[in-house]
């Protein structure tokens, strides 16, 4: 069931109105500012339903001053279709090209920035940077991701591939001080031509501890470069002279991210990447613009099956007679849970069944993510001595709920004040309690002591709890002890048991 849901959430993505966590990467090609219109074109250009329209943008090749992040921030503002809310994490200039990251403040919280190493020589020369974010609505840990961008050192010498590893080392080492419960994924130009080389295991390896192991939620190893196998995912070069034949630029996810619970990449990571379509339905992960019919080509213009000719050209604009393609994967955020946080069976006779329905909401906001943006709510019950609630899992989809019948156990006398706690996959709440009361008597009302006989003895006890505002003194239930209760009790006494 959650693999069709899966499915059926994927061909959502393709909606320019989806409104999961959209997280790309691009290699901008030397940018400095300007070409505000290929930007608008590239990101919120549509074909046929399909937009790139990401919701957190990392860039590499940014160079000058902060006078470039800001042109491209007024580009992603200013598109025709842009919800106008795009801002630019602080920009930590580096001493050659830079990395930049945007992203809507609607949506996402930037909680940190960092500069994870810098670039020297012999060294990796680019500075990698991290920048953490949290969705918008959300608290705990588990929310929290941190994306790594680097653009590794081109070229495929032995000194070249050292200095790619060098990277991978710093990048992992970060890893490893994230807080408990994040989750991480590493966008960028990796200039990386095969998944055996020496720095790209040092970040997927399997002899990588599970915890700090990064993964290619598209499963797609092997020799991309120059490989028409891989002529889907190819992000490099548009309209250089090598044309479309390199696997460059990727997006790798924490084991926390594929795993189809809470914060979740939106795709099947244990299902390869197509080598007959780009349009995979197992996969959100795309190369954009391109449609896998230009192997070693310049990119296709006309027929371009992806994002047809306005935008194909744009992306080919914006790489400056080289260059790279943008990638971008779909996250899905967590459920919320919302749910009666009180139910009071009030005043219940001694043996008599007593049950109550209680409300459990799926309580994600779908103002901002939408149903294809949210993850279902799983949830059990776990009820203490005294209370019966069921015993089976239960689902729910975005916006939905359910009543749940819940007992009390009614073969004692006695007041019940006591916590059932509903435990879900809501990582704000994943233990909500739920307060149950009740008031258990004697049948017989006006046997106030439960002693079997109707006597001086209960009426007195009447009296003391009356004045008291005892809660056995609301013989009417009605959550208010007054006179009612009063003459309700003296009609109860009068007519005995």
């Amino acid at each position: 069931m959650r693999l069709t849901a899966c499915l059926v959430l994927l061909l959502a993505c393709a909606d320019p109105a989806s409104a999961q966590i959209r997280v790309a990467t691009w290699n901008i090609s030397y940018y400095g500012g300007g070409r505000i219109s290929d930007i608008h074109t590239s990101i919120y250009g549509e074909f046929e339903g399909r937009s790139m329209r990401p919701d957190i943008v990392v860039t590499q090749e940014f160079f000058g001053t902060g006078a470039a992040v800001n042109d491209f921030l007024f580009a992603l503002n200013t598109a025709p279709g842009s919800p106008g809310d795009w801002e630019a994490a602080p920009f930590m200039q580096s001493r050659v090209s830079s990395n930049a990251a945007f992203y809507r403040s609607s949506k996402l919280e930037l909680l940190g920035w960092h500069v994870v190493s810098e670039g020297s020589v012999p060294g990796h020369p680019r500075d990698v940077n991290r920048f953490d974010f949290r969705p918008v609505g959300y608290e705990a840990p588990e929310t929290v991701f941190a994306v790594y961008v680097s653009h590794m050192k081109a070229g495929s010498s032995s000194t070249d591939q050292h200095r790619r590893l060098d990277e991978a080392i710093q990048i992992r080492a970060d890893v490893e001080t994230l807080p408990e419960g994040w989750s991480f994924m590493l966008g960028g130009d990796f200039n990386i031509q095969s998944s055996t080389q020496t720095a790209y295991q040092h970040l997927v390896g399997p002899s990588v501890p599970a915890d700090i192991r990064f993964h290619d939620p598209i499963k797609t190893p092997g020799r991309w470069n120059n490989n028409a196998s891989y002529r889907f995912v190819h992000t490099q070069d548009p309209i250089g002279p090598g044309g479309m034949d390199d696997r460059y630029d990727q997006l790798l996810v924490s084991g926390s991210l594929i795993d189809h619970e809470g914060l979740s990449y939106i795709g099947n990571p244990d299902i390869p990447y197509s080598t007959t379509t780009w349009d995979d339905p197992n996969h959100s992960y795309r190369s954009w613009g391109n449609d896998g019919s230009t192997y070693k080509q310049n990119l296709r213009v006309e027929g371009n099956a992806m994002v047809g000719p306005v935008i194909a050209q744009a992306l080919i604009d914006m790489a400056v007679g080289a260059g790279h393609l943008p990638v971008f994967l779909d996250l899905r955020v967590p459920a919320k849970i919302d749910a009666d946080e009180t139910i009071d069976f009030g005043r219940v006779a001694l043996g008599s069944p007593a049950e109550i329905e209680l409300t459990v909401a799926h309580a994600g906001n779908l103002a901002i993510w939408i149903a294809a943006g949210l993850d279902d709510l799983r949830y059990t019950f776990d009820a203490p001595a005294g209370i019966v609630a069921p015993s089976d899992p239960f689902e729910l989809a975005p916006g939905a709920a359910a009543q749940h019948t819940i007992a009390l156990d009614t073969s004692e006398p006695g007041e019940v004040d006591t916590t059932l706690l509903i435990l879900s996959g809501d990582p704000d709440r994943p233990a909500l309690p739920v307060r149950v009361l009740a008031s258990i008597g004697p049948a017989c009302i006006a046997d106030m002591n439960g002693d079997g006989v109707v006597d001086a003895d209960d009426f007195f006890l009447f009296l003391t709890l009356f004045a008291a505002g005892d809660s056995r003194a609301d013989i009417n239930a009605d959550g208010v002890i007054d006179a009612d209760d009063f003459f309700a009790f003296l009609a109860e006494f009068a007519a005995g048991c």
